[in-house]
This record gives structure tokens, sequence and C-alpha cells, in this order.
């Protein structure tokens, strides 16, 4: 079980990842063109939001951690199919970024992908990682 003192000095780090994928995101979402580019995005918002689960949540078993970041981004998606976040972004174009505005299934398999990339690197940071 990680320590109080160990908890800031991982949240430190998956802080400063945050930072960055949320500046890789914005990168290929207004650099990029095409489907690449946009499945690319989707798999980096998954990897956002489970680092996000992370940096409330320390000690969270990183199987849990995935669990609950792809729950989150398939919600998301799913919401997209009321029009709500489509009406949303009509209203407020910078909401499309966080609430997307309209479904995709390639979307939830992106959100997979993101997720499962950010376990596996969990997984291996914690076995390299004296206790």
């Amino acid at each position: 079980m990680t320590s109080a003192a160990a908890r800031p000095r991982r949240r430190l780090p998956v802080l400063a990842l945050a930072a960055l994928v949320i500046a890789a995101g914005l990168g290929v979402h207004y650099l990029l063109g095409g489907e690449l580019a946009a499945f690319l995005a989707d798999a980096l918002y998954a990897v956002l939001i489970a680092l996000l689960v992370m940096l409330v949540a320390p000690r969270t078993r990183p199987t849990l951690v995935a669990g609950i970041a792809f729950a989150v981004c398939a919600l998301v998606e799913l919401a997209q199919l009321s029009g709500i976040p489509a009406a949303l972004a009509r209203a407020f174009p910078p909401s499309a970024l966080v609430l997307g505005s309209g479904f995709a299934w390639s979307d939830l398999v992106a959100y997979a992908l993101g997720v499962l990339a950010v376990l596996a690197a969990d997984i291996l940071y914690r076995r390299r990682t004296p206790r």
C-alpha cells in the first residue's frame, strides 16, 4: 500500500503527464486532419480521463482506474446520442472538445485503446517503482 507521503510524489508526475496529454490532444485536434487524427485525439481524451482519475484517487488499482476512465468516456459518448452535447457545442463551441457532438462507435474503440495504454504503463510503473 502506498504511504501518505508517497501520494504527492505520484500526483506530480501524473499532473505533468496530464498537461502533456492536453497539449498533445489539442495539437492533434488542431494541427492534423482526418480520421486518424480524430481517432488519436479520442484515445488521448481517454488517457487524460485516466490520469484525472489517478490524480483524484492515487491509490486506486490500475484496473479500476482503467474501468472508471472507460466508463466515463463511454457515458460521454453515449450522451451524444441525446443531442445535448451537439446543442451545447453550437452555443459554446469549446464544449465540443470535452463532450463531443456526435456519436461514433469508433470513438469507443479509441477510448479502449487509450485506457489500455494507461493501464499497461501504470502496471509497468508500479512494478519498477520501489514501495
